[in-house]
């Protein structure tokens, strides 16, 4: 038996799943008939324009004269066939779409359970880290005007992250310090701690009429 036939005959989707290109292999099946059903339909109507159903004897039941029998039976055969066959295609077509979209769905519900295994697993060996954040700093001045009043940081926000620096790798001011440094004019994403709420702020360093690039006042905590 075909691979083909192994998949009509009703195989597991696994063993014998229908593919893209079979259902295009269908598609171009279903074409091909109905081009040749076209065709036959044309043969009609070269015969007087006769149909499927216009009777192929006189008003005294003899045969017709006037066209062609055998061409006129033929092309009426051929059509009666031809359409069983594209009804019969038509099934398979829509089984085959049915069958891989089934597949495709059950991939997909495969997929989003593994991922969220992995997420669960990963986040379980770093829950102590992730939840809940820890600030290690706070502002406890801002002048108007400066890069970080126009980058919305208020006093006594509490900084959870500052560019490249986190509760993990914070040791003191001068990692901060040196953040700003190399990222003059560069944005940095900040995230802060406001009266129990987090806020993802953009600062960029910059040289403004006060001092510095930042115009606050920072000052680590004391856990």
């Amino acid at each position: 038996m075909s691979e083909k036939e192994t998949r009509q005959s009703g195989g597991s989707p696994e063993a014998s799943g229908v593919t893209v290109s079979d259902i295009q292999e269908l598609i171009q099946r279903k074409e091909e008939i109905e081009a040749q059903i076209k065709a036959n339909y044309e043969v009609l109507e070269s015969q007087k324009g006769i149909g499927m159903n216009e009777p192929l004897v006189d008003c005294e039941g003899y045969p017709r004269a006037d066209v062609d029998l055998y061409r006129v039976r033929t092309a009426r055969h051929n059509i009666v066939c031809l359409q069983n066959d594209h009804k019969a295609l038509m099934k398979q077509v829509e089984e085959a779409l049915h069958q891989l979209h089934a597949r495709d769905k059950e991939k997909q519900a495969r997929d989003l359970a593994e991922a969220r295994r992995e997420a669960m697993s990963h986040g379980l060996g770093q829950s102590q880290d992730l939840s809940p954040a820890q600030a290690f700093a706070t502002v406890n001045s801002i002048s108007p005007g400066s890069p970080a009043s126009i980058a919305g940081l208020q006093v006594d926000d509490e900084i959870v992250e500052f560019g490249s620096v986190n509760t993990q790798n914070f040791q003191s001011l001068q990692n901060i310090g040196s953040v700003v440094q190399h990222s003059e004019g560069k944005p940095l994403n900040v995230t802060v701690i406001r009266r129990g709420e987090k806020y993802q702020l953009r600062l960029v360093p910059t040289r403004w009429a006060g001092k510095g690039l930042l115009g606050c006042n920072i000052i680590p905590l004391q856990r």
